[in-house]
């Protein structure tokens, strides 16, 4: 079997939703539906179960992927070794990072990276932090880029630390928030995020908000803030050269301190040997001064 076709069955195995896996693969979804239904004929059973729910795999299937995933990677890393043979930096840098991160940060650091390193290639996951740490750890990716000050026995470095701030275009402090009717909007984020912002409301307040929306991106909750509809709580990196006219409360702590959240670089000491990946940490160190 042709590396591509295990290629395939990884991103099916990943997404377990046809329309997903084809728009990952650049192809369209019969096409894909074709693909597979030729690469099962050809192991002589079926590899998925098909459903209006998504995709679930057979026992059989299980072997393969297992089998698939472990080709596909090996293939990589050797594509990876022999390139690390040559004088410029080639291969793929696989980035999975938290979704704040990836609007917020990472852009300026991968213009900078590809400016530098035009022959590099860019392999980019972003999500909630949770999911970010699960691709390190299934090997997906060579570097993770987490919210928050997460467990990890690899190689971890501190990115940077922001603050977190209530943003509205009529609340000028804490107080106000008791007395409007304007609902808070938040965000849908990792439980670790969701559990701070809850701990420091009750201990603040002692009660719930009266109104709340809940939207899917923090950048729907910054714009809604932003254009006036209710107020928000969000992290300062996602509030660089604002508008004059929104105020910006800073979020205390019981001993009177801003509550900050951090942001770390994680990865294991096998991928950071990589030319890609210490030519992207040389960036990040120089974007960081």
């Amino acid at each position: 079997m042709q590396t591509s076709e295990l290629r395939i069955l990884v991103v099916l195995s990943e997404e377990m939703n046809m329309r997903k896996a084809a728009e990952r693969l650049f192809v369209s979804q019969p096409a894909l539906s074709q693909r597979l239904q030729t690469i099962e004929k050809s192991w002589g059973f079926p590899i998925f179960l098909r459903s209006q729910k998504g995709l679930t795999l057979t026992p059989a299937g299980e072997k393969v992927i297992a089998y698939a995933k472990e080709v596909v990677l090996k293939e990589e890393r050797v594509k990876d070794e022999i390139l690390e043979l040559e004088g410029e930096v080639h291969g793929t840098l696989k980035l999975a990072v938290a979704s704040i991160i990836g609007q917020h940060w990472l852009p300026e650091v991968l213009k900078k990276y590809v400016q530098k390193y035009p022959h590099a290639k860019i392999s980019l996951i972003t999500g909630w932090s949770s999911e970010i740490l699960r691709s390190m750890y299934e090997d997906h990716v060579h570097i993770g880029i987490i919210r928050g000050n997460p467990e990890w026995k690899g190689m971890k470095q501190h990115l940077l630390t922001d603050t977190l701030y209530l943003v509205d275009t009529e609340i000028q402090k804490i107080e106000d928030v008791l007395e409007t009717e304007r609902p808070f909007i938040q965000f849908k984020s990792d439980s670790s995020y969701y559990q701070e912002i809850q701990d420091w409301w009750h201990r603040q307040f002692q009660t719930s908000p009266k109104r709340t929306i809940v939207v899917d991106q923090i950048e729907t909750c910054k714009q809604m803030a932003l254009n006036g509809i209710g107020y928000a709580i969000l992290p300062s990196v996602t509030l660089q050269e604002e508008q004059e006219d929104v105020y910006k409360i800073p979020l205390l702590d019981e001993e009177g301190n801003q509550i900050e959240r951090d942001t770390w670089l994680l990865g294991f000491e096998s991928s950071f040997q990589l030319k890609q990946v210490k030519a992207f940490l040389e960036v990040v160190k120089e974007y960081n001064q």
